[in-house]
């Protein structure tokens, strides 16, 4: 997959901010739009999560979920052969069932990215032609406590490993004393270190850290920032902190990404990430997806997932379907 180069990136941002992407110039770009009714989106997030799809979309639905699961570990103790094992699962999510789709990505730290990509032989690639992509994640996930130059071969030594997508955190801290030309640089720097020698790039997933950003308008403000500063894709969290994904969240994140579509013609994708973890929730998100930005969406290099858990209850729930009753947790494997 290739993205926004960082010429263009800057390029663009320049046009649309009138000015450098200074801290001065963000401050006034980003301070100028319009606050956000925090009633009003949690009741649009609430009707919105009311929505019931039919029996028969239902499969269609859960099918849908895993193709859009970035499959994740992200834990101190991962080891090679816990690598395999979740990308034996992504592979073959079901092995009882051979109509199962493939998630969209396995993600994992960047020390781990080689051996994603050697289990995966033949299967790795992109996610839109029925493969598996590799995410890792990078720039000193989950603090973002790092220098640029620790940043940066981070996120060089993943894509060199064969990473398809980094998915890095912004420095909240930066951003929340207003140092906004701070942030956009990083993430146009890290945009940069995504780059191939033949010209292609990884995609890049900014990691707002939504839970640690405080207020509505805050989230609104990082994503613009993020989207002007080249990132292919939002993403609410780490997962490491609480509260990580919630509806509202992520449908004040979509509508960011909407308008920046309106106004520009690219579209961008979102990421909620951590505590998805049942399926009538994840339709919450599919109907979210589909009302505000448009069906479009539904594709892996638009909307993922973010999850470890959340597959094993989408696979429970579609052998329901199949059999007619709920099969045991032990019917699945354990991630």
């Amino acid at each position: 997959m290739s993205g926004t180069s960082l010429v263009s990136a800057r390029e663009r941002a320049i046009a649309v901010l009138g000015g450098e992407p200074d801290d001065a110039t963000l401050r006034r770009y980003l301070h100028g739009i319009a606050g956000v009714d925090a009633v009003g989106l949690e009741q649009r997030a609430a009707g919105l999560g009311t929505r019931s799809i039919k029996t028969s979309s239902k499969k269609w639905a859960l099918d849908r979920i895993i193709e859009l699961i970035d499959l994740t570990t992200l834990e101190g103790a991962d080891t090679p052969g816990k690598v395999r094992s979740l990308v034996a699962k992504a592979v073959n999510p079901d092995p009882s069932d051979a109509s199962t789709p493939r998630v969209a990505a396995v993600c994992v730290y960047g020390d781990m990215v080689p051996f994603a990509v050697d289990a995966l032989g033949a299967a790795h690639g992109d996610p839109d032609d029925g493969l598996i992509s590799v995410a890792a994640v990078a720039t000193a996930f989950p603090s973002g406590r790092a220098s640029l130059d620790i940043k940066l071969a981070d996120t060089a030594e993943a894509v060199a490993a064969g990473a398809d997508e980094i998915d890095m955190v912004i420095d909240r801290g930066a951003f929340l004393a207003g140092r906004y030309g701070l942030v956009f640089d990083q993430i146009a720097a890290v945009k940069a270190a995504c780059a191939r020698p033949d010209g292609t790039s990884a995609s890049l997933k900014v990691i707002l850290e939504t839970g640690e950003l405080v207020t509505y308008d805050n989230v609104r403000r990082a994503s613009w920032l993020s989207i002007l500063a080249g990132g292919d894709f939002i993403k609410t969290s780490t997962g490491k902190v609480a509260p990580a994904a919630t509806l509202p969240v992520t449908l004040l994140m979509l509508e960011v990404v909407r308008d920046w579509h309106l106004a520009t013609g690219q579209r961008i994708g979102v990421k909620p990430a951590g505590g998805i973890r049942s399926s009538k929730d994840a339709i919450k998100y599919l109907v979210t997806v589909a009302e505000t930005v448009g069906e479009d969406w539904l594709q892996p290099h638009l909307f993922r997932f973010g999850a470890s858990s959340l597959l094993n209850d989408v696979l429970l729930q579609r052998q329901k379907i199949a059999t007619g009753h709920y099969s045991g947790a032990d019917y699945v494997t354990i991630d």
